[in-house]
């Protein structure tokens, strides 16, 4: 199994009423070095502007943005060149970040390759602590940004944490 974290920016709280403006994944192993980045022009006329203003990006610029079909169906085959075996979704806040991910995949090529789960990085370090208000954040390397490689970078170094001084038991293949 490989564990791909996964950070998205929207112009708004679900898909398709609203659109999933870029992500990043990075496939968790001791490197770090395998990334992928994609930009989606947006699916529809509707956007909140304090949401879109997260991304840094502008409507017009999201408008020149890769068609959602393609970026999908080139993340499919950049998880499937770069994990081994099942992939496993993971991110910081896998309610918000999957919901977009997993419609996307649904909506535009049909399947979902990562399946019908994910996992929640914080949910994982909480259980670590035994403390379900511990916090984490201050122990990624990567300054969260809002560029979806740099956050997902952050948390997978912070997953890499777990597993080296946590002594949390995971394979990273």
């Amino acid at each position: 199994m490989s564990y791909i974290m996964v950070d998205i920016e929207s112009d708004g709280p679900i898909p398709g009423d609203y659109s999933m403006i870029c992500f990043g994944a990075v496939l968790v192993d001791e490197k770090l070095d395998r990334t992928f980045y994609g930009k989606l022009k947006p699916i529809s006329e509707q956007f909140n502007p304090e949401a879109l203003a997260i991304s840094g990006f502008s409507r017009e610029a999201t408008l020149e943005f890769d068609d959602p079909t393609k970026v999908m169906t080139d993340f499919k085959t950049w998880i499937q060149e770069n994990s081994k075996g099942r992939p496993i979704f993971i991110s910081d806040n896998n309610g918000f970040d999957w919901m977009f991910i997993c419609w996307y995949f649904h909506h535009f090529i049909g399947e979902n390759p990562f399946g019908y789960s994910s996992r929640r990085l914080s949910d994982l370090y909480c259980g670590l602590e035994k403390d379900t208000f511990a916090k984490w954040k201050h122990l990624r390397k990567t300054v969260h940004t809002h560029n979806p490689v740099d956050d997902a970078m952050g948390n997978a170094e912070v997953l890499l944490l777990m597993k080296k001084e946590m002594n949390l038991k995971i394979s990273l293949k």
